[in-house]
């Protein structure tokens, strides 16, 4: 019996097979009403890439700079100063050529030599600073004025300190 269910599936698989056609179903297109048609957002094609990026403007440098104060007979900065002298040089950076003159001043108590020493010695001192931040030292010029230009009257202890100064100019 094995046998003859063996001959039975395999004469039925070496029949040849027909390909049965049917004709291929008609499509009908149907119309939908308006309120159900939903626009889809049209996508943006993604923007290429710029080959060459445009370098970020750098504003002009701005050489209105704050005066830096010492206390009474000294030229050691202040820990305030730091932060003006920071500023002071990040300006300077954006024009490495620029020239400035680092003018030192003192009030008027002591000798006028002594002063005159003082006010050299604040401004190296602000010299020194910025030619540590990066500053070209062929850049700055150094100047010592004593008591003999004061921004404020040396009669009360606040305008001496005012006058305890050095201040930085630009040349042009």
């Amino acid at each position: 019996m094995a046998y003859i269910g063996i001959l039975a599936v395999s004469h039925q698989s070496c029949k040849p097979k027909q390909v049965v056609l049917q004709p291929a179903a008609e499509v009908i297109e149907r119309e939908t009403p308006a309120e159900r048609v939903v626009a889809e957002p049209k996508k943006e094609e993604p923007k290429a890439a710029p080959t060459q990026s445009e370098p970020a403007p750098v504003a002009p440098p701005n050489y209105n700079f704050k005066n830096i104060q010492f206390e009474y007979d000294s030229h050691v900065l202040k820990t305030e100063s730091y932060a003006i002298l920071d500023q002071i040089a990040r300006e300077m950076q954006k024009d490495p050529n620029a020239r400035f003159v680092i003018d030192g001043h003192a009030s008027i108590e002591g000798t006028a030599a002594y002063n005159m020493e003082l006010s050299i010695d604040r401004a190296n001192a602000v010299k020194l600073y910025l030619v540590n931040s990066g500053i070209s030292g062929n850049n700055l010029t150094v100047n010592g004025y004593g008591a003999t230009r004061p921004s404020a009257s040396n009669d009360t202890e606040a305008g001496r300190a005012l006058n305890r100064r050095v201040e930085i100019k630009h040349v042009d």
